[in-house]
This record gives C-alpha cells, sequence and structure tokens, in this order.
C-alpha cells in the first residue's frame, strides 16, 4: 500500500520544476494531486515555456496518482477562492497537503544590482507573484484542514535561513516564505495542522538544463560552464523530501521550521530517482563558504 493512498493534496505552482517534481512525487505515493498554474495546452504563460499544467497532471497519474489540472493565477482571489470551493465539493472537504510553490520570479530578478537601481516594477511584482500568491492560498486552503483538524502546508522557498540571497527583492520573496511557515504554524498550532518551509538545493529544472544547453541524460557536462552544477538535485529528489514529510505520522514535531531536501534525505533515506543522495548543505559548506 502506498503511503499516501487516500490522500488528498493540492502542488500550487506545479506547471515545472520544483512544483512538478513534488506533484509528482506525491502522485508517487499515491496521492490525488490537484496542480495548478498558468500554463496550459490552450494558453501558455507570460513565462514563454513549453511545459503545461496538463502535462504535470497526466504525469502524476503515470506515476499511480491521480492528477487533476486547474488552470489558476494565484495572485487573482476569486480564481484561488473557486479552486478550494471545487476541491471541497469533489473530494467531500478533504485536503491533506498544501504545498505553495508559486514563484514566476526569475525573469523580474536583477542580480548584481542594488536595490536603488533595480527596476523597483519588477521587485514589487515579484512579492506579488511569490508571497501575495502564497498567501491568499493558504487563506483559502487552511480552513479545509482546520475544519478536518490535520493537515500539512508546505512553503517551498530557497535557504533555510534569513541570510541575504544576492537581490534585496529575491531575498525578501524567499525569507517571506519561511517566515509564513513559521508564522501559520502559530495560528494552527491548536488545530493540528503543520506548517513547514523546504528548499531544495542547486534545482536541475528544465529552465536550468536550457540554460546550460543540456538535458538530464547528459547534465554533467553543465559543469564545465558552472562547476558547482555537478552538486544539483532533479526536482523530483524536494518532491520525494515532501513526501516524506506527508507520510510521516510525526510531522507535527516540524511545525514551524525550515528544512532542506539534503536534511530529510538524512533523515528518511529517500534517493534522487537516479539512485544518487545529492547533499547540497556539505557540498556548499565545503566548496563555497
Amino acid at each position: 500500500m502506498k503511503s499516501l493512498d487516500g490522500k488528498v493534496a493540492v502542488v500550487a505552482g506545479a506547471t515545472r520544476g520544483a512544483g512538478r517534481g513534488i506533484a509528482m512525487m506525491l502522485g508517487e505515493a499515491g496521492a490525488t494531486v490537484y496542480v495548478t498554474g498558468r500554463s496550459t495546452r490552450e494558453y501558455l504563460s507570460s513565462m514563454g515555456r513549453p511545459e503545461t499544467i496538463n502535462e504535470t497532471a497526466e504525469l502524476v497519474t503515470k506515476q499511480g496518482g491521480n492528477g487533476i489540472a486547474v488552470r489558476v493565477d494565484h495572485t487573482i482571489e476569486a480564481e484561488v477562492k473557486a479552486l478550494f470551493q471545487r476541491i471541497e465539493q469533489e473530494q467531500k472537504g478533504r485536503l491533506d497537503i498544501l504545498v505553495n510553490d508559486i514563484w514566476g520570479g526569475d525573469p523580474l530578478t536583477q542580480w548584481e544590482t542594488p536595490f536603488w537601481k533595480h527596476r523597483l516594477d519588477h521587485g514589487l511584482f515579484m512579492q506579488k507573484q511569490a508571497v501575495h500568491s502564497h498567501m491568499i492560498t493558504s487563506h483559502y486552503g487552511a480552513p479545509l484542514m482546520v475544519k478536518n483538524r490535520k493537515g500539512l502546508i508546505v512553503e517551498v522557498t530557497d535557504g533555510i535561513n534569513y541570510e541575504y540571497r544576492g537581490n534585496l527583492y529575491y531575498s525578501l520573496a524567499k525569507i517571506s516564505a519561511i517566515h509564513l511557515a513559521q508564522a501559520m504554524s502559530e495560528d494552527l498550532k491548536n488545530d493540528h495542522v503543520t506548517a513547514i518551509a523546504v528548499t531544495p538545493g542547486f534545482l536541475r529544472s528544465e529552465a536550468m538544463l536550457d540554460h546550460f544547453g543540456v538535458t538530464e541524460e547528459n547534465w554533467k557536462e553543465g559543469a564545465k560552464k558552472e562547476p558547482h552544477f555537478i552538486a544539483s538535485e532533479t526536482p523530483f529528489f524536494v518532491g520525494r523530501a515532501i513526501a516524506a514529510l506527508a507520510s510521516d505520522p510525526h510531522v507535527r514535531s516540524k511545525t514551524g521550521k525550515a528544512l532542506s531536501s539534503w536534511e530529510l534525505a538524512r533523515e528518511y533515506g529517500f534517493k534522487d530517482i537516479d539512485g544518487s543522495q545529492p547533499d547540497w548543505g556539505k557540498y556548499f559548506e565545503e566548496n563555497i563558504r
């Protein structure tokens, strides 16, 4: 029996990258997964990439779960509200896992640019895309969990601390996700609902593979351009981290914490889909810091 059989999940921002990997690994564990985002086969988002939520839903089902694609712009309150009303009706009020992975900040980030020279509209829009959307989604998703007095909310972020991440607006968005988990855990502590922030390591996403001109089959060639790429991990690694958390009957002991894929792999023993067990934390300490 799969560990998440009968469980209902929402992965908000599941079109590609970590969101797709998380949705697929929740499916691998047997969950019904609502995969949301703005890119469908009929209408691609402004990101201009080919991946769609329809493909993600099919991949979830192929992994052994039940993938359901729902087009949602998580910055639009009415669309988010409608999503959870649909889930409440279709799943008889059940929601076990909510993953907030809405991002869209890559094209908005001007690296190596001080905040007063950074485009202000891009910096502010990043907060709308990656922080406000998470707040709206949790606002409408959490009541289903509170009603049932159980559930797990995961904020996907970058990093496990409050250190500067090379750009003020990027830092603000990613650190906000960590504090959202911490603050939600306090509000939810009497309702038996867990809130955790989780970060992947150096993510080998579709966009990153494209950036280095490689595929998943020959990805190590990318290390010729960026040596640290050799320590990267697929989106499925953080997906298995979140599936492990969702399967842990004692997950409430971690509420409010910021955790990493590599720490969770050490604890739960899962591996990436290629059989490796990347450890970005160890690599970072030994080769970068």
